[in-house]
């Protein structure tokens, strides 16, 4: 359940919106403290309209750095020990990092942050910002690579959205949402299409060259968290983030069987049970991409919100990341079940969008902290492999090199980036 006052901060939020639900809708969303305690301020009149921004200059050829990694089959990944360097730039907490998908151009590191911009990093040679981007209004809570490796997607809680030519600065597509945007995944099979959620009970695909919705996957939640493909596109989770106010007197209810009146309402369930009940149609949802239908509603039986996912390199599995300060392994296939044997604890959530992922080889696992801390994982035995003492605020997000052995990169609510080898 939300903590005091976070009833009134999602009304407040749905009344900024663009649609607003009915009184008797009983689904609100979660507002993390940070957010309620620091609104946005508001933009002053007459406020300028971001501007273009200007073509991204490369340096010719691959990074040497990464060079003579290229051909390498498999890289063994070791714990990293040391801050390669230290990126500081944004003005606001960093939600989130990726490195380029494309393994030449992979010294380039992508960030999004609440101080309203995105930016592009050479975060391998000269920890140097190659680019700011401004193009919202407000804080951007979603940037992805293009699988091609040459644009940005990105969509910010303006509910804008902009798909960003990095070599010429141009926009190759910008679309407005009906709702904040929270989180965005290009659709594998098809690159021209993405998924986008956010503050809405329903999850929409974007068609990049018509620029507009062309399906709909809708349920009885409130916010999107994260979205995770699955085999190889055709079906996909989304991880959500929703309370009920669940009255206790409709739990169980005694009837007279002949007047068909209430004896008694007073056989409430646990707090617990109440709470498992709500969160097992709701907290984790698989889709079939194609008819929108779902396939699963009742993945996760625990009563805590994921607020992200990720996909094992080498197995059928995916790992959630759940605001009872712990990772769950789950099968990747149908009917998607719960390890009960293994589980990666030792870190704090608290209401953070803590990222987490696994090593290219598959071998570790890592994760932020709410403490500032970051953690790593053995897969297989679920032992901590080591704990760095990553940031002074909140690490958020955590990612590995897709090329250079050993590299991770994080970042922290306090707007700091890190690289570690």
């Amino acid at each position: 359940m939300p903590p005091p006052g976070a009833w009134a901060a999602a009304a407040a939020c749905r009344s900024r919106g663009p649609q607003s639900r009915g009184a008797e809708d009983p689904v609100v969303p979660y507002t993390p403290r940070r957010l309620r305690q620091c609104p946005p301020s508001p933009e002053p009149e007459g406020a300028s309209t971001p501007s273009a921004p200007a073509p991204l200059c490369l340096s010719p050829g691959t990074s040497e750095s990464i060079l003579p990694h290229l051909s390498s089959p498999r890289r063994e990944t070791h714990v990293p020990r040391t801050v390669r360097s230290h990126l500081w730039g944004h003005k606001g907490p960093v939600n989130g990092i990726q490195w380029c998908p494309v393994p030449a151009s992979s010294q380039l590191l992508l960030s999004a942050s609440m101080d309203k911009t995105f930016k592009v990093w050479d975060a391998v040679d000269s920890g140097r910002c190659l680019q700011t981007y401004n193009l919202h209004s407000e804080a951007v809570r979603a940037a992805r690579w293009s699988p091609c490796g040459r644009r940005v997607l990105s969509g910010g809680f303006d509910f804008a959205l902009h798909l960003t030519d990095l070599e010429t600065g141009t926009q190759l597509f910008s679309g407005r949402s009906e709702f904040r945007i929270t989180t965005l995944k290009f659709y594998p099979k098809d690159h021209n299409i993405f998924l986008c959620g956010g503050f809405s009970s329903e999850i929409k695909a974007w068609d990049i060259r018509t620029g507009k919705v062309v399906r709909g996957y809708k349920a009885t939640i409130q916010q999107t968290l994260d979205i995770l493909f699955l085999q190889e596109g055709s079906e996909f989770l989304s991880s959500t983030d929703a309370s009920t106010r669940d009255s206790a007197d409709r739990t169980i209810i005694a009837w007279d069987f002949r007047t068909s009146a209430k004896i008694s309402k007073d056989f409430p369930l646990s707090s617990t049970d109440a709470s498992t009940r709500d969160s097992a149609d709701r907290t984790i949802i698989a889709w079939d991409f194609r008819t929108s239908a779902k396939i699963s509603n009742q993945i996760f039986h625990e009563r805590y919100t994921c607020p992200s996912l990720t996909l094992h390199p080498r197995e059928p599995v995916f790992l959630a990341q759940t605001n009872g300060n712990y990772l769950a392994l789950f099968s990747a296939v149908w009917p998607y079940r719960m390890s009960r044997r293994r589980r990666y604890e030792g870190h704090k959530v608290e209401g953070y969008a803590v990222g987490c992922e696994c090593s290219p080889c598959g071998d570790l696992l890592v994760t932020g902290s709410a403490d500032g801390r970051v953690l790593m994982f053995s897969f297989r035995t679920a032992s901590r492999a080591c704990t760095l003492q990553g940031h002074m605020q909140a690490c958020v997000g955590t990612t590995y090199h897709p090329v250079l052995p050993s590299v991770l990169g994080t970042c922290s609510w306090g707007g700091d980036i890190k690289i570690w080898h």
